[in-house]
């Protein structure tokens, strides 16, 4: 008698939701200005900041954008 094989699936983590990810604020400083580009991961703030062409850029982790002077 010939059995069917079946392959076993593996047990294995999920993989990491977007969510598990740590957010900050992600500011860009291009033309002398600098300015927030909003509230995501480290990887989108390089990702967006390096595409943007910014000068130079960094990611605060788990802070949000902070409007420089009154009314943003």
């Amino acid at each position: 008698m010939l059995g069917i094989l079946m392959p076993r699936s593996v047990a294995t983590a999920p993989p990491p939701s977007p969510s598990a990810e740590l957010r900050g604020a992600c500011y860009c400083r291009a033309m002398g200005q600098l300015n927030c580009v909003g509230v995501i991961t480290q990887a989108e703030c390089n990702k967006h900041c390096a595409e943007a062409l910014c000068d130079d850029w960094f990611w605060m982790e788990r802070l949000t954008c902070w409007n420089w002077g009154y009314g943003g």
